[in-house]
Protein backbone atom coordinates (compact mmCIF):
# COMPACT_ATOMS: atom_id res chain seq x y z
CA UNK A 1 0.00 0.00 0.00
CA UNK A 2 2.96 2.60 0.53
CA UNK A 3 4.22 1.84 -2.84
CA UNK A 4 1.52 2.65 -5.09
CA UNK A 5 1.68 6.45 -3.54
CA UNK A 6 5.84 6.06 -5.53
CA UNK A 7 4.76 4.60 -8.15
CA UNK A 8 1.51 7.06 -8.88
CA UNK A 9 3.54 10.01 -8.86
CA UNK A 10 5.64 9.67 -11.74
CA UNK A 11 2.82 7.87 -13.47
CA UNK A 12 1.22 11.46 -12.57
CA UNK A 13 3.98 13.50 -13.92
CA UNK A 14 4.70 11.37 -17.62
CA UNK A 15 0.86 11.74 -18.45
CA UNK A 16 0.91 15.57 -17.10
CA UNK A 17 4.18 16.15 -19.64
CA UNK A 18 2.44 13.77 -22.73
CA UNK A 19 -1.01 16.24 -22.65
CA UNK A 20 1.52 19.18 -23.26
CA UNK A 21 3.21 17.89 -25.44
CA UNK A 22 0.15 17.02 -27.46
CA UNK A 23 -1.30 20.50 -26.74
CA UNK A 24 1.83 21.85 -28.18
CA UNK A 25 2.05 19.51 -30.85
CA UNK A 26 -1.63 19.91 -31.87
CA UNK A 27 -2.67 22.27 -34.34
CA UNK A 28 -6.27 22.82 -35.50
CA UNK A 29 -6.70 24.80 -38.86
CA UNK A 30 -10.32 26.22 -39.88
CA UNK A 31 -11.92 26.16 -42.91
CA UNK A 32 -10.70 29.19 -45.49
CA UNK A 33 -7.29 29.24 -43.69
CA UNK A 34 -4.31 28.00 -44.51
CA UNK A 35 -0.86 26.87 -42.26
CA UNK A 36 2.90 27.70 -42.40
CA UNK A 37 5.01 25.45 -40.54
CA UNK A 38 8.14 27.17 -39.07
CA UNK A 39 10.74 24.60 -38.28
CA UNK A 40 12.61 26.01 -35.40
CA UNK A 41 15.66 23.55 -35.82
CA UNK A 42 15.47 23.19 -39.54
CA UNK A 43 15.98 26.77 -41.78
CA UNK A 44 12.95 28.08 -40.53
CA UNK A 45 10.27 29.18 -42.88
CA UNK A 46 9.17 26.05 -44.91
CA UNK A 47 8.80 27.45 -48.61
CA UNK A 48 9.23 24.04 -50.67
CA UNK A 49 5.75 22.26 -48.58
CA UNK A 50 2.69 23.32 -49.75
CA UNK A 51 1.09 25.17 -46.03
CA UNK A 52 -1.16 22.74 -44.12
CA UNK A 53 -4.51 22.94 -45.29
CA UNK A 54 -7.89 22.78 -43.13
CA UNK A 55 -8.09 20.11 -40.33
CA UNK A 56 -6.16 18.76 -37.41
CA UNK A 57 -2.24 18.42 -37.67
CA UNK A 58 0.62 17.14 -35.07
CA UNK A 59 3.71 18.84 -35.34
CA UNK A 60 6.63 19.22 -33.21
CA UNK A 61 6.47 20.55 -30.24
CA UNK A 62 9.26 22.94 -30.81
CA UNK A 63 8.15 24.26 -34.09
CA UNK A 64 5.14 27.04 -35.43
CA UNK A 65 2.86 27.05 -37.49
CA UNK A 66 1.38 30.50 -38.91
CA UNK A 67 -2.24 30.88 -39.73
CA UNK A 68 -3.45 32.51 -42.61
CA UNK A 69 -6.95 33.48 -44.07
CA UNK A 70 -6.81 32.64 -47.77
CA UNK A 71 -10.38 33.07 -48.15
CA UNK A 72 -10.95 36.76 -50.71
CA UNK A 73 -10.90 39.51 -48.27
CA UNK A 74 -12.00 43.11 -48.84
CA UNK A 75 -10.07 46.25 -48.46
CA UNK A 76 -12.09 50.06 -48.20
CA UNK A 77 -9.92 52.92 -48.99
CA UNK A 78 -10.72 56.93 -49.26
CA UNK A 79 -8.34 58.55 -50.82
CA UNK A 80 -7.82 61.64 -51.80
CA UNK A 81 -5.60 62.57 -55.22
CA UNK A 82 -5.06 64.96 -57.75
CA UNK A 83 -6.61 65.40 -61.10
CA UNK A 84 -4.97 66.60 -64.20
CA UNK A 85 -5.69 69.92 -63.36
CA UNK A 86 -4.49 69.91 -60.06
CA UNK A 87 -7.28 70.04 -57.81
CA UNK A 88 -8.22 67.61 -54.95
CA UNK A 89 -10.63 64.44 -55.54
CA UNK A 90 -11.88 62.29 -53.20
CA UNK A 91 -11.64 58.55 -54.21
CA UNK A 92 -13.96 55.64 -52.42
CA UNK A 93 -12.60 52.61 -53.55
CA UNK A 94 -12.70 48.64 -52.52
CA UNK A 95 -10.25 45.54 -53.38
CA UNK A 96 -10.89 42.18 -53.39
CA UNK A 97 -7.63 40.21 -52.54
CA UNK A 98 -6.42 36.81 -51.59
CA UNK A 99 -2.75 35.35 -50.62
CA UNK A 100 -1.70 32.93 -53.34
CA UNK A 101 -2.50 29.80 -51.64
CA UNK A 102 0.79 28.05 -52.72
CA UNK A 103 3.07 31.10 -52.08
CA UNK A 104 1.55 30.92 -48.71
CA UNK A 105 5.15 30.18 -46.82
CA UNK A 106 7.22 32.62 -49.31
CA UNK A 107 4.41 35.37 -48.56
CA UNK A 108 5.02 35.12 -44.87
CA UNK A 109 8.70 35.22 -44.96
CA UNK A 110 9.25 37.98 -47.37
CA UNK A 111 5.91 40.03 -45.96
CA UNK A 112 4.56 38.60 -42.95
CA UNK A 113 1.07 38.48 -41.89
CA UNK A 114 0.78 42.82 -42.01
CA UNK A 115 1.32 42.68 -45.67
CA UNK A 116 -2.24 43.82 -46.51
CA UNK A 117 -0.32 47.32 -44.86
CA UNK A 118 2.94 46.56 -46.43
CA UNK A 119 1.89 46.31 -50.04
CA UNK A 120 -1.90 46.00 -50.74
CA UNK A 121 -2.57 49.71 -49.80
CA UNK A 122 0.76 51.45 -50.94
CA UNK A 123 -0.12 49.66 -54.16
CA UNK A 124 -4.11 50.77 -54.44
CA UNK A 125 -3.04 54.40 -53.50
CA UNK A 126 -0.35 54.55 -55.78
CA UNK A 127 -1.93 53.55 -58.77
CA UNK A 128 -4.90 56.14 -58.13
CA UNK A 129 -2.74 58.68 -57.88
CA UNK A 130 -1.57 57.90 -61.39
CA UNK A 131 -4.58 57.09 -62.79
CA UNK A 132 -7.07 60.13 -61.70
CA UNK A 133 -3.44 62.19 -62.32
CA UNK A 134 -4.47 61.54 -66.20
CA UNK A 135 -8.51 63.21 -66.04
CA UNK A 136 -9.99 66.36 -65.21
CA UNK A 137 -12.59 66.25 -62.75
CA UNK A 138 -15.38 66.58 -65.33
CA UNK A 139 -14.33 63.16 -67.14
CA UNK A 140 -13.99 61.91 -63.22
CA UNK A 141 -17.68 62.52 -62.49
CA UNK A 142 -19.53 62.08 -65.85
CA UNK A 143 -18.14 59.50 -67.87
CA UNK A 144 -14.83 58.05 -66.79
CA UNK A 145 -15.60 56.11 -63.48
CA UNK A 146 -15.81 52.98 -65.14
CA UNK A 147 -12.41 53.98 -67.40
CA UNK A 148 -10.39 54.67 -64.00
CA UNK A 149 -11.79 51.23 -62.07
CA UNK A 150 -10.06 49.40 -65.01
CA UNK A 151 -6.99 50.93 -65.31
CA UNK A 152 -6.54 51.14 -61.19
CA UNK A 153 -6.94 47.64 -61.22
CA UNK A 154 -4.77 46.69 -63.75
CA UNK A 155 -2.01 48.76 -62.42
CA UNK A 156 -2.34 47.49 -58.58
CA UNK A 157 -2.26 44.13 -60.12
CA UNK A 158 1.10 44.75 -61.73
CA UNK A 159 2.68 45.89 -58.72
CA UNK A 160 1.50 43.03 -57.26
CA UNK A 161 1.71 40.45 -59.56
CA UNK A 162 5.40 39.57 -57.85
CA UNK A 163 4.45 40.27 -54.29
CA UNK A 164 2.72 36.62 -53.55
CA UNK A 165 -0.54 38.43 -53.60
CA UNK A 166 -3.91 37.95 -56.09
CA UNK A 167 -6.12 41.11 -56.69
CA UNK A 168 -9.27 40.00 -57.61
CA UNK A 169 -11.17 43.15 -58.83
CA UNK A 170 -11.36 46.91 -57.70
CA UNK A 171 -13.99 49.23 -56.92
CA UNK A 172 -14.73 52.62 -57.66
CA UNK A 173 -17.55 53.47 -55.14
CA UNK A 174 -17.85 57.42 -55.34
CA UNK A 175 -15.78 59.85 -56.78
CA UNK A 176 -16.65 63.42 -54.64
CA UNK A 177 -15.20 66.52 -56.53
CA UNK A 178 -15.33 70.14 -54.31
CA UNK A 179 -18.39 71.55 -53.98
CA UNK A 180 -17.88 74.45 -56.60
CA UNK A 181 -16.40 72.60 -58.94
CA UNK A 182 -19.06 69.82 -58.88
CA UNK A 183 -22.15 72.77 -59.45
CA UNK A 184 -20.07 74.35 -62.01
CA UNK A 185 -20.00 71.13 -63.89
CA UNK A 186 -23.75 70.16 -63.16
CA UNK A 187 -24.38 74.01 -64.60
CA UNK A 188 -22.12 73.59 -67.62
CA UNK A 189 -23.82 69.43 -68.24
CA UNK A 190 -27.25 71.52 -67.91
CA UNK A 191 -26.13 74.09 -70.59
CA UNK A 192 -25.17 71.31 -72.85
CA UNK A 193 -28.03 69.61 -72.88
CA UNK A 194 -30.50 72.77 -72.92
CA UNK A 195 -28.27 73.47 -76.29
CA UNK A 196 -28.73 69.98 -76.98
CA UNK A 197 -32.70 69.82 -76.67
CA UNK A 198 -33.13 73.64 -78.83
CA UNK A 199 -30.56 72.40 -81.58
CA UNK A 200 -33.22 69.13 -81.78
CA UNK A 201 -36.10 71.41 -82.20
CA UNK A 202 -34.38 73.40 -84.77
CA UNK A 203 -33.57 70.56 -86.81
CA UNK A 204 -37.12 69.39 -86.47
CA UNK A 205 -38.90 72.33 -87.38
CA UNK A 206 -36.69 72.89 -90.72
CA UNK A 207 -37.58 69.21 -91.41
CA UNK A 208 -41.27 70.12 -90.97
CA UNK A 209 -40.99 73.20 -93.32
CA UNK A 210 -38.97 71.34 -95.62
CA UNK A 211 -41.98 68.70 -95.93
CA UNK A 212 -45.03 71.50 -96.31
CA UNK A 213 -42.42 72.92 -98.52
CA UNK A 214 -42.13 70.09 -101.12
CA UNK A 215 -45.69 69.03 -100.36
CA UNK A 216 -47.06 72.71 -101.82
CA UNK A 217 -44.63 72.35 -104.49
CA UNK A 218 -45.65 69.11 -105.49
CA UNK A 219 -49.49 70.48 -105.47
CA UNK A 220 -48.34 73.27 -107.72
CA UNK A 221 -46.39 71.44 -110.08
CA UNK A 222 -49.16 68.83 -110.21
CA UNK A 223 -51.79 71.98 -111.02
CA UNK A 224 -49.42 73.74 -114.14
CA UNK A 225 -49.16 69.91 -115.31
CA UNK A 226 -52.89 69.66 -115.46
CA UNK A 227 -53.71 73.23 -116.26
CA UNK A 228 -51.65 72.86 -119.35
CA UNK A 229 -53.25 69.77 -120.56
CA UNK A 230 -56.55 70.89 -120.38
CA UNK A 231 -56.99 73.06 -123.92
CA UNK A 232 -60.27 74.76 -124.87
CA UNK A 233 -60.92 71.20 -126.83
CA UNK A 234 -61.02 69.21 -123.82
CA UNK A 235 -62.63 71.46 -121.63
CA UNK A 236 -65.51 71.63 -124.28
CA UNK A 237 -65.76 67.95 -125.11
CA UNK A 238 -65.92 67.28 -120.86
CA UNK A 239 -68.93 70.19 -120.55
CA UNK A 240 -70.79 68.04 -123.57
CA UNK A 241 -70.37 64.61 -121.51
CA UNK A 242 -71.90 66.46 -118.63
CA UNK A 243 -74.73 67.76 -120.38
CA UNK A 244 -75.87 64.37 -122.04
CA UNK A 245 -75.62 62.68 -118.57
CA UNK A 246 -77.77 65.36 -116.74
CA UNK A 247 -80.39 65.12 -119.66
CA UNK A 248 -80.58 61.14 -119.28
CA UNK A 249 -81.71 61.77 -115.26
CA UNK A 250 -84.56 60.71 -114.93
CA UNK A 251 -84.84 63.23 -112.31
CA UNK A 252 -84.57 66.30 -114.17
CA UNK A 253 -85.85 68.10 -116.76
CA UNK A 254 -83.45 69.75 -119.24
CA UNK A 255 -84.52 73.72 -120.99
CA UNK A 256 -81.95 74.43 -123.70
CA UNK A 257 -82.48 78.40 -124.33
CA UNK A 258 -79.76 78.98 -127.10
CA UNK A 259 -76.14 78.51 -126.05
CA UNK A 260 -73.19 79.68 -123.26
CA UNK A 261 -70.41 81.55 -124.44
CA UNK A 262 -68.23 78.27 -125.23
CA UNK A 263 -70.89 77.04 -127.38
CA UNK A 264 -72.43 74.75 -124.54
CA UNK A 265 -76.20 74.46 -123.99
CA UNK A 266 -77.30 76.04 -121.43
CA UNK A 267 -79.98 73.67 -118.81
CA UNK A 268 -82.14 75.75 -116.44
CA UNK A 269 -84.35 74.09 -113.71
CA UNK A 270 -85.29 70.50 -112.91
CA UNK A 271 -88.06 68.66 -111.44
Amino acid sequence: MEKLPKIGIPVIIILVLVIIVVAKSAVTIDSGEAGVLYRTFDNGVVTEEPPLGEGFHLIAPWNKVFVYEVRQQELFEKMKVLSSNGLEIQIDASAGYEPVNGDLGNLHQSLGKDYLQRVIQPAIRSAARSVVGRYTPEQLYSSKRDAIQDEIFAETKTILSKQYVQLNEVLVRDVTLPNTIKEAIERKLRQEQESLEYEFRLVTASKEAEKVRIEAQGKADANKILSASLTDKILQDKGIDATLKLAQSPNAKVVVVGSGESGLPLILGNN
